[in-house]
């Protein structure tokens, strides 16, 4: 790591503090949207771009094309092959990172103020230029297949491939974001240019910028860097139904040890009673171990390591998971002990002092979110993403705060669903009366 390099990585550790994170609305000249965070205590920026609609756009006959496309927006852009892009963003000491799910494609730069013409000129290359050239598209092809071979092997991917698959049907969700060994490597230039230009659309485009930057400043930056993206991209999937009733399905693996993801449908996060829920998540299964799965599945009975549940609401279906490791001949017993949970929930719903260790627990640990300039241009565009408004900083530990004993016992009457309550496992789990994939 160069000295240059270094100093830019120490940089991006450094974050206005907590009370001085004040965002502002800033729309462009030319009409762009973005939120601001402005602090010029050092000469360094942080930029996030968010594109909705990620790998779920993918085309039906080109699986995992916005996966591969994502991995070579840094591989060449313009005139600049691969090598030649990475040793002019080396020279300036910036950072520009592309990723994908199945709801965005991701873009994170990160750049000190007296470089910002130059590493945005490259980023705008990246974003509107990229070569696809013929070496790095195989490069970039191998080391995606490289990953999906060892997902194959993989209990953990093998049991969220198989929970999707049986929960989203048909939907976009149900299959594997990467694509598939066989659709990856059928995927040709041509493919990669339509996911391009199905998924780099500023009709989808959410911004956060965090550093030593102006209103007036980003708005001309922005101009730039997106004057030469296209208005639309490809249409919206429809939203998913979960369709996966309760039960068990195991996955034949030979391991001594099994592997098992279960949930149910969730809670969307624009649900008036998300908050509830996500506090009554946090004390069932989400609170490390504090909660009530961790105690009674590893602590009481020494079934697991470790054993979790979350609320994974995506922008076109919500879920509730929770994964759970145990010994082959143990699993029965663990998958036994978490419908107990859920069904207690369901009912008795929490007391007053796991609430108030909860409140205690959520609000303190949310300032420490707030880390770096990169950090809060990435939890700006999340906001964004989610719908939330710019006060949501400010305003979201009141939101727990307010949240009742009544409150959860309310909301674990509708949202726990222990008889809809389906586990994936993927081992070979002895004494579990179920279907066999």
């Amino acid at each position: 790591m160069t000295r240059i390099f270094a100093a830019l990585v120490s940089l991006c550790l450094a974050a206005p503090a907590w009370a001085d994170v004040t965002i502002k609305e800033v729309t462009s000249p030319g009409g762009v949207d973005a939120w601001l965070v402005e602090d010029h205590s050092i000469p360094f920026m942080a930029l996030e771009l968010r594109f909705r609609g990620g790998t779920s756009l993918d085309a039906d006959d080109a699986r995992g094309a916005t996966n591969l496309m994502v991995g070579l927006l840094e591989e060449g852009a313009g005139e600049l092959d691969a090598r030649a892009f990475a040793r002019e963003l080396e020279g300036l000491a910036a950072s520009i990172s592309f990723d994908s799910s199945d709801d965005d494609v991701s873009v994170s730069a990160r750049f000190l103020s007296e470089n910002r013409e130059d590493a945005v000129r490259l980023l705008k290359l990246a974003l509107t230029q990229p070569r696809f050239d013929e070496d790095a598209v195989e490069r970039v092809r191998q080391q995606v297949l490289s990953g999906l071979r060892s997902d194959a092997r993989d209990p953990n991917k093998l049991a969220g491939e198989a929970f999707a698959a049986m929960a989203y049907g048909t939907h976009p969700y149900a299959r594997p974001e990467q694509g598939t060994i066989t659709s990856v490597s059928a995927l040709t230039r041509e493919d990669l240019i339509d996911a391009h230009l199905r998924t780099i659309a500023r009709d989808r485009l959410f911004i956060g910028a965090v550093g030593d930057i102006t209103e007036e400043e980003l708005g001309t930056l922005l101009d730039d860097l997106l004057s030469a993206i296209p208005e639309t991209g490809a249409s919206f999937p429809d939203p998913a139904e979960v369709t996966i009733d309760g039960g068990v399905t195991v996955v034949p693996f030979d391991t001594p040890q099994s592997v098992a993801l279960f949930g149910h449908r969730g809670i969307d996060r624009d649900d008036p009673d998300f908050f509830p829920a996500f506090v009554m998540n946090h004390i069932l299964g989400g609170g490390g171990f504090e909660s009530r799965l961790m105690t009674e599945v590893r602590e009481k009975r020494g079934l697991t390591y470790g054993v979790y549940s979350y609320l994974l609401p995506k922008d076109l279906a919500a879920v509730y998971l929770g994964s759970v490791a145990s010994a082959n001949d143990r699993m029965a017993e663990a998958i036994d002990v978490i419908r107990a949970e859920w069904a207690r929930m369901a009912e008795a719903g929490v007391t007053a002092e796991e609430l108030d260790a909860a409140k205690t627990y959520l609000t303190g640990a949310y300032p420490l979110r707030f880390d770096g300039h990169g950090r809060i241009a990435s939890i700006m565009t999340g906001m964004q993403l989610q719908g939330l408004g710019v006060d949501y900083i400010t305003t979201r530990n009141a939101k727990v705060e307010a949240v009742t004993v009544e409150d959860i016992a309310r909301v674990a009457a509708r949202v726990m669903q222990p008889d809809n309550l389906h586990f994936v496992v993927v081992g070979q789990p002895e004494g579990l009366d179920v279907a066999t994939e």
